[in-house]
């Protein structure tokens, strides 16, 4: 009777215990999910998007959450599927490319004429007031030229969950693209 208590409040112990699975995220490159071609006007150097950086409690694995003006939780079950800054020096790239058809935009140099744009990122993050915020700043080397510009933009979240906090990110940084992009454009 009583291995039979301890198998039982085993099995109910066991019952109860459950796995947590992990659950990853990528951004999206934008709604045209085209490929996208690009070549070079002679006129005008290619873009190298040299390096995008973020701060190291951003460079982990888990999506950010701030869950007060100076608490930030980082999320342990809800992870990026590739390096935080991978994703967006690829993304900006691919939004760059869509936003400056003229213009040949990598993330490696190639030739001896190019502009280096370098991209800080410090916030990029969901927000406890059902905001989403991305923040930095951005260096571009142009023809000898440095042109530096922040970015600060708040988002609203539309709806709860992950899934729609990487979304919003992901328009944010679209946002952010465009701007640089529209700088670029003023250059010329």
């Amino acid at each position: 009777m009583r291995k039979g208590l301890i198998m039982a409040a085993l099995l109910l112990l066991a019952g109860c215990s459950s796995t947590i699975e992990n659950t990853y995220y990528q951004l999206p490159s934008g709604s045209n999910m085209a490929r996208v071609e690009s070549t070079a006007n002679g006129n005008q150097p290619m873009i190298w998007v040299e390096q995008v950086t973020v701060p190291d409690f951003m460079a982990g694995n888990g999506l950010v959450y701030q869950t007060s003006d100076v608490k930030y939780v980082i999320a342990a079950n809800n992870l990026w599927a590739s390096p935080l800054d991978q994703q967006l020096q690829q993304t900006l790239v691919t939004n760059l490319s869509k936003a400056l058809p003229g213009r040949l935009v990598a993330s490696t140099p190639l030739g001896d004429t190019h502009d280096t744009l370098t991209v800080n990122v410090t916030g990029f993050q969901g927000r406890y007031d059902g905001q989403v915020v991305v923040s930095g700043e951005w260096l571009l080397q142009h023809q000898g030229r440095l042109i530096k510009h922040g970015f600060n933009l708040t988002l609203p979240q539309t709806e709860d969950g992950y899934d729609a906090l990487v979304r919003t990110l992901a328009i944010g940084w679209q946002q952010t693209a465009q701007q640089i992009a529209n700088s670029v454009i003023s250059l010329n």
